[in-house]
């Protein structure tokens, strides 16, 4: 009865995909993994929703093939000599209901994030873009008005830094730093900014045309007022939320889809078919998936994974590359640092932060006999023998997160004596709902870069960062990251690298993360399909210069 109801679902889900295609063939029909969490710029925390933002509105600068920082609504700007003070010269734009775009619209959605001191706000402090006086109003109640933005004139924005940020330009094409126009935000109704296509206003290539916040599906059309219309080739994108893979499959080959993702477990399948693998692509998605663990009182065990030679002794139980060969299949990597590998380069080297994959082997890799040490340390410093942990999941996070964590269950539990791991599913949101409140023992998680940084990562375990769902503390690693950010490292880049690897060193040997894999995407495109642009940070795909041949 079980299979007979999925097929039912399955059958009802296709039809609704194949009829939402129909008479559109000038629409691009892509895949969304999971739903689209929020189109609030300043609440939008998934990649998800970062996609479709992006789609719609330009920042002060946008992403070019390769990833680096581009003019979008700034034509140009000038830095000063000491690096702290941005002057961007905007470019003649409007809004979708034709009001022009203008330095203000800067000013009041830079504000209006610190005010409300979003997750995603710390991107202003000095961990990441330090802007000026962010940390004061953050942290410490000052008022948003002294944030170092200004309107100097319509045309005219002026941003001042605490200290330098040498890739503060890239950080103008995350949608955080997106603008929002005044006028139009407070004309609506409390709390219902970007929750229909009425409430949200766009500037960029294209505008939203159909979405209802919960549902599996939204269009956007390309925007006629866009100041670069006439580079959009699109006529629109029809986004629909597919959960299984199976499905995606399907929808593609009944065309219902141009763009899907497919899981690891059919892309041998995929490969054996000419047709199919002529469609298959294989980019870095850049996230790194890892187990987070609480390290509070009030949680696993009244807080037994505050101890490192537990969290050391679970790490070093987990076959990563047992997990990618056998289970993820898509072309991802194992990992065995807290950076992952293959998206942050040394400016003066050219070299892979996370290159040497071996850094860290004594303390995170499949070493069942070691594993087997740090427990016997463990057991002795905590005076006890058996542990149960609750690791969550998110069940609408991909076919192999509920695989991978069975697998890890199981190595764990076979490699460590005594120690017994309770699985729980649940959505995504609530599974970042527990986190944030600390409501969880481990976590099978996942972090993307924002930016070409290895900061986008080791800024995440300061005391007290919005992200430290660990709640790890440690006074010489919050040293190592304002030396970096604020001290003595911020003008001499080998030094910085130097600190950073060091801090990395830290979070490795007290195992405050298990790194697993950085994944790949496993995607299949139409023919016909070119222009997507895929990206391992920040904005994963990119359809500015796609079309449809």
């Amino acid at each position: 009865m079980r299979k007979l109801l999925a097929m039912v679902v399955a059958l009802v889900m296709l039809c609704s995909v194949t009829s939402f295609a129909a008479g559109e063939e000038t629409y691009l029909g892509v895949m969304l993994l999971t739903n689209v969490m929020s189109l609030d710029t300043h609440l939008a925390t998934d990649g998800e929703s970062f996609e479709v933002i992006a789609d719609c509105i330009d920042g002060l600068t946008q992403m070019d093939a390769e990833g680096a920082a581009i003019p979008a609504l700034a034509e140009s700007w000038d830095i000063s000599e000491d690096g702290t003070v941005y002057t961007f010269h905007l470019r003649d734009a409007v809004w979708s209901n034709g009001t022009p775009v203008t330095a203000a619209d800067f000013v009041f959605a830079w504000r209006r994030i610190v005010t409300l001191n979003g997750e995603y706000a710390y991107m202003f402090d000095t961990s990441v873009g330090c802007v000026k006086n962010a940390d004061s109003i953050l942290y410490d109640g000052a008022d948003p008005a002294t944030l170092g933005v200004t309107a100097i004139d319509d045309k005219t924005l002026q941003v001042e830094l605490e200290v330098p940020v040498s890739f503060f330009p890239s950080l103008m094409y995350f949608p955080t730093f997106y603008p929002i126009n005044e006028a139009f935000y407070t004309s609506l109704e409390e709390g219902s900014y970007g929750t229909s296509p009425e409430t949200f206003l766009s500037n960029g290539a294209f505008v939203l045309e159909e979405y209802n916040p919960g549902t599996a599906s939204l269009k956007v059309k390309k925007n006629d007022l866009y100041y670069a219309a006439d580079s959009i080739k699109l006529a629109g994108i029809r986004y629909q939320v597919v959960g299984s893979s199976d499905n995606a499959l399907t929808a593609y080959k009944t065309g219902a889809l141009d763009v899907v993702s497919v899981s690891g477990s059919q892309v041998a399948a995929v490969k054996k078919d000419a047709e199919l693998s002529a469609s298959l692509k294989v980019t870095g998605a850049g996230y790194l998936w890892y187990l987070s663990f609480s390290q509070t009182e009030k949680n696993a065990q009244g807080g037994m994974l505050a101890n490192a030679n537990l969290r050391l002794a679970i790490s070093n139980a987990i076959d990563r590359e047992a997990l990618v060969e056998d289970y993820v299949l898509d072309g991802s990597l194992d990992t065995y640092t807290a950076v992952p590998p293959q998206f942050a380069a040394s400016a003066t080297t050219g070299e892979d932060f996370s290159a040497d994959q071996d850094r860290f082997a004594d303390y995170c890799g499949y070493d069942p006999d070691k594993a087997l040490e740090y427990f016997e340390a463990a057991c002795e410093e905590l005076g006890v023998t058996t542990f149960t942990f609750t690791m969550i999941y998110g069940s609408n996070e991909g076919d192999e997160v509920a695989k991978v964590a069975q697998v890890i269950k199981a190595q764990i539990e076979e490699v460590l004596p005594g120690v017994t791991i309770n699985l729980q599913s649940m959505l995504k949101a609530e599974r970042l709902d527990k986190m944030q409140n600390d409501n969880y023992d481990i976590a099978l998680t996942r972090w993307g870069p924002d930016y070409a940084d290895p900061m986008t990562y080791l800024g995440m375990w300061i005391t007290n960062n919005a992200n430290n769902y660990g709640f790890w503390s440690n006074a010489e690693y919050d040293q190592l990251i304002r030396d970096c950010t604020t001290g003595a490292y911020i003008t001499d880049y080998d030094a910085r690298w130097e600190a950073l690897l060091a801090a990395e060193t830290l979070v490795m040997q007290e195992a405050v993360i298990a790194p697993l894999y950085t994944k790949a995407s496993a995607n299949l495109i139409a023919a016909g399909v070119t222009g997507i642009e895929f990206h391992p940070v920040a904005l994963n795909r990119v359809y500015k210069n796609a079309e449809i041949k």
